[in-house]
Order: structure tokens, then sequence, then C-alpha cells
């Protein structure tokens, strides 16, 4: 950790001007007082650059009757004072634009001068023009509203909304936006309203727009939101999820679990960091998690910078059964595994060695201890981070992708895939050891790659659609009775991946669709999370629907498929999404199909869920998160009890629906308009009171920025148990009621 220097002067004054200083009243910089110690040196100062001008403000000092504001062109000084006041701020104006300044204030009383404040800089600039009117300003009449759109106004950072009951006159400001789009609410239908738009910047504001109109109408509802505030469900906290959080460009501020996944941690050894990616990058033995010797410290290091951020942590444990045992490059495949380059995976210490644990194992050994590595990870980091109701949970993962080892990890694995049997003997065996050391830390398992995984264990098992014969039944009845002989469970949530098995009518999968698509692409995209959840939808327009088709033609539901079994043959255990992609990186269907996911996260108690980050940019995607977490910009957030809410056009629009335990009253829903058209919206059933607050992303207001997340889009008062909007075409709404 880094302290900040702070100079410290010596003032040496002469006898005369000493006594000078002690005289009540003397002294040659005025302001008067009577101080008998120097004041504290002033804080906080900070300096805004203005047209010819800067401002600087700074923090009172104890003590002081008045500041002295120096200014330089040299960092450092020498400084000249340029004034003397009491106040706490002061404009220096005169300046040179273009050139930089350096400032510093000192305080003063009766008994002298402080030292000098922390300088600061700060280069004056020629303020641009205020932008120039907007143009294309549109109006689309709602049910007590009216929906504004116009054209991006070059140079403008916000906009004002302005309107009248007569045309031409009489405008009143009723919103700002910083973007090119506001909706006006809570207005009288029946009513002619008048609007223009004006554009702001730095500089000031700019001419107003043309003149629209519209007049708001009660038109029937296109659909209906119907809410059941008696059926609730908890949402899990761990579904604002991601992978490698911490090096993602972009990444949302709120986020709340971490993960350390993937193939490189499959061969990853504790005692030495040294890890493999396996076919992900020829087969090299190499350093690429953690340069360091200090054992496990590629994974302390990212708990400890996960609880920095207040993340939570899902890390990997080993399972395959070998790791790199050195760091010098590509391993032989022509026989593998070259068990000279590989150490064994031991579960449990004590059924091997008598030594204690200890977290500087013995390098040289032919093994490696899993329970030792979970021992020495809560000793390295600071309170018991596998505990029960621990703040920052630390959750590990039962390895990664085991039915495509002998793919992805040919150089341990081997040809032969490893066996259903075989994995859930090895799962048994290594909670078992786990669970002796900490008997609360939460085990996810088992990781599978995807949909054939789950269904019938990459093709060993005869699994049919409706059937009691899929892997999760098999694994499930084991882990069941294992957990009963135990005395607790031994995983404690059935983990998948998720990436959308769909495709447009060219054969390409939408995970590669990023913009400039079709209006068929983009339905594809934001129709896919249903899969996940909806009994009436069968994959439609799919141009491969191949897990349709193995499901005998029914709906995927695969949420629902393995609750029921989780229901019938080990109830109580909870389900994670550990990776999920849907595609549109950078266009608004992307936005939509992401905030759509973690609504339904939450909707259906899924316990944990981390989006994979794919190559390239996708901030419209990050943008999904936006919606639940941070929505106004700070802190706001989607609330931790989902209320049950049904669509009658589920097609073209969702709603989920929330409330928040610690704040009785308030309500939040996110509003997702699937359609290309604006979706007149009743939501109907839950008790409402005070002002709704919109925030809103669509593809306008998406436009140029970066971050992409929602832009504040008017408010309203609301009571009784009904709200009608009017949703954007293509649109994701976050409606805060409070």
């Amino acid at each position: 950790m880094k302290f900040p220097r702070r100079a410290a002067g010596t003032l040496f004054l002469s006898p005369l001007t000493a006594l000078l200083l002690l005289l009540p009243g003397c002294g040659s910089y005025g302001g008067g007082g009577g101080g008998t110690t120097l004041p504290t040196t002033p804080t906080g100062l900070t300096a805004t650059a203005g047209n010819a001008q800067v401002m600087l403000v700074w923090t009172a000092s104890t003590g002081a009757t008045s500041y002295y504001m120096k200014r330089s062109t040299t960092t450092g000084g020498p400084y000249t004072q340029i004034a003397t006041q009491t106040a706490t701020s002061y404009t220096d104006t005169g300046l040179t634009n273009g050139t930089k300044y350096y400032y510093v204030v000192s305080a003063y009383n009766s008994a002298g001068q402080s030292a000098n404040s922390t300088e600061v800089s700060v280069t004056p600039v020629a303020l641009p023009t205020p932008p120039p009117a907007p143009t294309n300003l549109t109006a689309t009449a709602g049910n007590a509203q009216v929906a504004l759109t116009w054209a991006v106004s070059t140079g403008a950072t916000s906009y004002n909304v302005k309107r009248s009951l007569t045309s031409g006159s009489g405008y009143v400001q009723v919103g700002t936006s910083t973007a090119a789009t506001f909706t006006d609410m809570g207005l009288t239908n029946g009513t002619t309203y008048y609007y223009v738009v004006s554009a702001v910047n730095a500089s000031g504001e700019g001419a107003n727009s043309s003149q629209v109109t519209a007049t708001p109408v009660n038109a029937a509802p296109d659909v209906t939101i119907t809410i059941d505030p008696t059926k609730t469900k908890p949402i899990s906290p761990w579904i604002y999820g991601i992978n490698f959080y911490s090096g993602i460009s972009g990444v949302p501020p709120l986020l709340t679990l971490d993960r350390a996944g993937g193939n490189r941690w499959t061969a990853y050894n504790w005692e030495t960091n040294a890890s493999n990616a396996g076919s992900d990058y020829i087969y090299n033995n190499d350093n690429y998690l953690s340069s360091s010797n200090v054992p496990a410290e590629a994974v302390r290091s990212f708990i400890a910078g996960d609880q920095a951020k207040g993340v939570a942590s899902l890390v990997t444990f080993q399972l395959q059964g070998l790791v790199s045992a050195d760091e010098n490059g590509p391993v032989s495949v022509t026989n593998p595994p070259d068990l000279t380059r590989f150490k064994y995976v031991v579960g449990k210490k004590s059924t091997v060695s008598g030594v204690p644990f200890t977290s500087t194992p013995d390098t040289a050994d032919a093994n490696v201890y899993m329970d030792e590595f979970l021992w020495a990870l809560n000793q390295k980091l600071p309170g018991s981070i596998f505990a029960a109701g621990a703040m920052l949970p630390t959750f590990v993962s039962l390895d990664n992708e085991p039915e495509l080892w002998n793919s992805t990890h040919f150089e341990v694995q081997g040809h032969n895939a490893i066996t259903s049997d075989n994995y859930i003997t090895k799962t048994i065996n290594l909670t078992r050891a786990l669970k002796d050391q900490f008997p609360n830390v939460l085990i996810f398992g088992p990781v599978h790659y995807g949909f054939q995984g789950i269904y019938n264990w990459q093709g060993e098992l005869s699994a049919t659609p409706s059937g009691t014969n899929w892997f999760p039944d098999k694994y499930l009845q084991a882990i069941s009775t294992a957990s009963a002989a135990y005395g607790k469970p031994l995983v404690d949530v059935y983990d998948f991946h998720w990436y959308a098995e769909v495709y447009d009518a060219s054969g390409t999968r939408i995970l590669n669709l990023n913009n400039n698509l079709t209006d068929a692409q983009v339905q594809l995209i934001v129709q896919s999370p249903r899969n996940l959840w909806d009994p009436t939808f069968n994959d439609d327009n799919n141009g491969n629907p191949w897990i349709f088709n193995e499901l005998g033609r029914s709906p995927i539901t695969i949420l629902g498929r393995l609750q029921a079994k989780i229901n019938t043959e080990f109830p109580g255990m909870k389900i994670a999404i550990t990776e999920y992609e849907n595609g549109g990186w950078n266009h608004i269907a992307g936005t939509i199909a992401q905030a759509d996911n973690l609504g339904i996260f939450g909707s259906q108690g899924v316990f944990a869920a981390n989006f994979w980050p794919p190559g390239g940019t996708y901030a419209y995607v990050l943008a999904g998160f936006r919606a639940f977490r941070g929505f106004d910009g700070v802190n706001a957030n989607f609330g931790d009890t989902s209320l049950q809410a049904t669509s009658s056009n589920v097609k073209n629009v969702i709603v989920y629906a929330s409330s928040d335990s610690i704040t009785p009253g308030r309500t939040v829903f996110v509003a997702i308009n699937r359609f290309t058209s604006p979706q007149v919206t009743a939501i109907n059933g839950q008790s409402l009171s005070g002002t709704a607050h919109l925030y809103q992303m669509t593809a306008s207001s998406a436009q140029g920025q970066n971050p992409v997340q929602p832009v504040p889009a008017g408010q309203m008062p609301v009571s009784g148990s009904s709200l009608t909007i009017t949703l954007p075409p293509l649109s994701v709404t976050t409606i805060e009621i409070r």
C-alpha cells in the first residue's frame, strides 16, 4: 500500500517578525480573529477548468479565518499569491486558454499561516458553442403519456424537453435526458400537448427544435401483465455474476459473483501454480495463471481481488486426476498422458500421507492434495471464506466440462472419455474430503458443457425425452445416497453451461451474430432465453433446432426439467449456470437477451450464474446487467424477492417484478419489449404507491454511449394496483416505484 507524500516546510522568522505574529491584530496578511494555534492545512482542493478561468474549491480548515490562493505555471512553484478571502471557493479569471496552471491554498489566522495544500493543476479551455437545435423530433401518443424521440444533436451532453398546452408558445421544461429520447408521463388523455426540445452542453443551451404535437388516448393494452404478489420467491444475490471480473474493460460495477473457471483450470497445480490449457493452447505446461512460486497464489490473489471489490468467488478444484508437474512448455500427446509431466490429484491427504497440512507443501513428491488446497486457501485469506453465512463466500466448483476431457484435455485424459460411473465416484470421494475440512462449503457440480452432457453424458446413456434416464437422474440418485450416508449434502449446486444452440437461416449460430442484424436474426437472439423456462416455446424459427428435435419436438425448458428431477431425487439442491451466452454483442438485441436471462434466473430461483465474456467488444450485452444493478447510475438495484408475473403475450413482452425486503413498499419492474413496434402494456395486480421512475435502454438511447446504460425516461405518480405504460420497440425499461 502506498501512502501519499506530504511536503513539510520550516518557517524561519526574525525576532521582530516573530514578535509581531504574537501580537493580536498584527501581521502583514490581514484577517481578524484570535487563533492561538496555526490553522490546519486546507484539504480537498479541486480545480475546474472554464473559458479563460479556473474555479477552485476546498474544504474548510479548522481555526482558519482566511485563505491565500497561490498560482504557478510550474509544478511545485514558486507560487504567486493571487487573492485572499474568507470563503472556501475562488474563481481565477483572465487566464490564457491552453496554458497549464498549478494551484495551492493555505489557511491563516492570527497565529500565522498553515502549510500549503496539496497542489492541483488544470488547463483552461475555450468552451464550445451551444449545440444546434435537435432535428427529426417525433411524438408518439400512448395511454396518459407521450414518447418523444429526436436525432442526436452534435456536441450535446443533454437535452431539455419542454411542453405547452398552446401551439407555438408557453413552453415549460418538463424533463431532461442524456439520450435522444424521453417519455412524458402522467398526462391527461384527450388533451393535446405541444413539445419542443433543446440541446445543452457546457457553453449553454441551444435553440428549440421544431414543434410536434400529440394527444394521449386511453388505448386498449397490447399486452397485460398479471402480478400475483402472494407467489414470491427469494432472488439469490449470486445470479449477477461473470467470469474474469477483474480482467474485463467496462464491466458493470455492481456485480456479485466472479468465477475462476474454464479449461485452463483442469490441470492447475496449486502447489506451484503451473497449469495446462489443453487443446485451448497447444497442450502447454506453463505459468499462465501465475508466475509466482507461492503455493495457491493464482487462486488466493483471485479471491483477495474479489473481496476488495465486494464480490463473492467461485473457484475450481481439480477432479480429472492429473495436474501439471512443471512449466516447461508443450506436452507430448503421442500416447497421453505423459506421466513424467504431471502429478496425481488426491482428494484426502491422510489416505496416502501422514504429513500434517501445510501451506508450503513438498513439491517434489508425486501428489497434490485437494483437502490441503482448501485448508491452505482458508489459511491465506482473512476470516473463514468457506463458512456458512460468510458475507463474501468462496464457493467450490468441481472442475470443468468433464464430458469433454478426452478432447479438451487429451493430454491428461487420453482417447477415452470418462464414464459417468467413474465421474460420480470421483465426485463422491472428493466432496467427502472437502466437506471433512469445511462442512459448510458450497460445492458446485457436474459443470456440464451443454445439453448433451446433461441429457446422456455425451452419448453414453440411452436417455429418452420424458424419461428418468438422463444423466441428472443417475447423478442425483447417487449423490443423494452418498449424502445420506455422509450426513449432509455432498454436492449443493447442480451446475451446467448454456450456450444458445440457435441458428439463423444460413446456419450461422447466434453467438456469432454481432451487429447489423436482420429482423429475423434479432428475433432469434431476443427469443432464445425462452428455451430456459418457457413451456409454450417451440424453439421458433431456429434454423437447426436439434435440441428441440432430440426432445421429441417438445419445449426445451431446461430449468424446469432439471428442477423437476431435483425435486424428485434430491430435494434442496440448487441450480447454477456458470457459463452462458446468447449473442448480439453490439446490438440492442444482446441487451434484451441478457436482461431477459437475469430476469429468468431470479424468477426461476437459480442460485448462481456467470456470464462468459466473448472475444471482441460486447458493451450492449453488459448493459443488460445495468437494467438490474445500478440502473440509476449509482446503486439502485432490482429487489430481492421475485413476484410472479404472467404475460398475455410472452413473445412480445415480458415483465419481471420484485419487491424489496429492506424497503417496504418499494417495487421494481424490468419490462422487456421484444417486438419491433411500441407495446401498450398494462401491469396489474401489485399494490403501488408513490412515484414511478423510468430508466430505459433502446437502440436510440444506446447510440454513441460508452458504456451502454439506462437513461432516465420520465416519472409519474402511481397508486392502486395498475400501471399502464407504452414500451418502445426493442427496449428494456426498468421501473422503480418508491
